[in-house]
């Protein structure tokens, strides 16, 4: 899942060398990432009205149905 998510996010962003994920899992036993972008390129992974970063954040929880898990995304500049 880490994987996909990078991979997405170099996509959007002018600078692919500074995105890269962080996972932890939580308490109740939800994984929460961590997407890490450089500075310039946060408006870009949160788009108009925070639809590009939901979109993620769709596609991430579609991969961990799939896991059987639960998925949170975070954007962290």
């Amino acid at each position: 899942m880490e994987d996909l998510l990078e991979y997405l996010a170099r996509s959007l962003v002018d600078d692919p060398g500074a995105v890269f994920v962080e996972s932890f899992e939580e308490d109740d036993g939800s994984i929460a990432l961590e997407l890490h972008v450089g500075e310039g390129d946060v408006g870009k992974v949160i788009g108009r009205n925070g639809r590009t970063v939901n979109a993620l954040r769709t596609l991430m929880r579609a991969c961990a149905v799939d896991e059987g898990q639960r998925v949170l995304v975070d954007v962290v500049d």
